[in-house]
């Protein structure tokens, strides 16, 4: 019922004892990240609300680790980060395109256990893995439907709920 996690499809990129991260990945932000960052020159690139923890942050998915050296491998060809310097040089050189890096404010996280303790209060649907296809394609308004549409007839028809049932 939170509603920074209103049909939000969550990447999680760390989880262990310590708790859990991630990032949001189809709640578009305001900014550009030219309004974030003046200094580098290609400015167009969106960026995305990661989550409600820490929104003065930035943080980036990538899935070009030949280009960027230092990021986190987090499987399916996705890595967390890497060498900032490296990244922003690519950008302003044109290196670096929207469909292999995706920017975020802040992030979603959870204490040890709450995400397990939500989990077992149905409060979120897992899906063992998303296509790094999926996340680039600039399709965020239908990720959250295609997600959901993904884990099979047991959850397709949720895709077809109102975002309100009072409305319906």
């Amino acid at each position: 019922m939170d509603p920074n996690f209103k049909r939000s499809v969550i990447l999680l990129t760390e989880y262990s004892e310590a708790g859990a991260m991630g990032f949001i990945l189809n709640h578009p932000g305001e900014f550009l990240l030219g309004d974030i960052l003046p200094d580098v020159s290609y400015s167009e690139l969106p960026v995305f609300i990661g989550g409600p923890v820490a929104n003065n942050t930035l943080h980036f998915i990538h899935r070009c680790p030949e280009k960027i050296d230092g990021g986190i491998d987090i499987g399916e060809g996705l890595f967390w980060g890497g060498d900032f310097e490296t990244v922003k040089q690519l950008i302003t050189s044109y290196q670096l395109k929207e469909d292999e890096i995706r920017f975020f404010t802040g992030y979603s996280g959870w204490t040890p256990e709450q995400l397990d303790n939500e989990i077992k209060e149905d409060s979120w649907i897992v899906a063992n893995r998303i296509k790094p296809e999926t996340i680039f394609n600039g399709n965020e308004e239908n990720l959250w439907r295609e997600a959901v549409i993904g884990l099979g007839q047991r959850y397709a028809h949720i895709a077809n709920f109102p975002e309100n049932p009072e409305l319906n």
